[in-house]
């Protein structure tokens, strides 16, 4: 028989360097601790604030497995386009401490903590040292040079006007 494999995206070595910094934390020395890199894997702990959210997005690199550690969370992710007359499926869940869900490769995903006076915390584990992220409002309304309104006004099928105001919206930071 033949096997077929994709070979690992993740590098072969990393050299850690104390002026490297990510998030403002040092990159750690992989000689210093053992299989830190090139296990093709990321991990981090999500801070959600009461209402807050980590709004609609992608990982076109990876996998995520979600859990939450504290709080309650109200998470779902949208089916890959299915052919016609059939509509992208939605599947959601209300999470609480210790529940996990799985949002598949390149699917849209959001997480919401729908309680207004308590935070939430969850882990996400991704399945790539580089899973990427493409958070969907910020890439459409916020890209540089703008996508034209006539393009997403037929998309959306709304009025030019309306693309507009989406456009001219600050879409830096719209997590909360």
């Amino acid at each position: 028989g033949i096997i077929l494999f994709l070979p690992s995206p993740c590098c072969s070595s990393c050299v850690g360097l104390m002026a490297v910094r990510v998030n403002g934390f040092v990159c750690k020395n992989p000689m210093e601790i053992a299989g830190l890199n090139t296990l093709g894997i990321s991990i981090a702990r999500i801070d959600y604030a009461p209402l807050g959210q980590n709004p609609p997005h992608t990982h076109p690199r990876a996998t995520e497995i979600l859990t939450v550690l504290e709080g309650t969370l109200y998470v779902g992710f949208v089916t890959s386009n299915q052919p016609a007359p059939n509509r992208n499926k939605f599947l959601s869940k209300v999470l609480n401490k210790g529940d996990v869900f799985v949002f598949p490769a390149g699917l849209i995903h959001f997480q919401f903590n729908p309680n207004p006076h308590k935070p939430a915390v969850a882990i996400a584990a991704l399945s790539s040292q580089n899973p990427g992220a493409i958070t969907i409002a910020n890439a459409v309304f916020g890209s540089d040079p703008q996508i034209s309104d006539d393009v997403l006004a037929k998309a959306f099928q709304v009025e030019k006007n309306t693309i507009d105001w989406l456009q001219a919206q600050f879409w830096e930071n719209n997590h909360n």
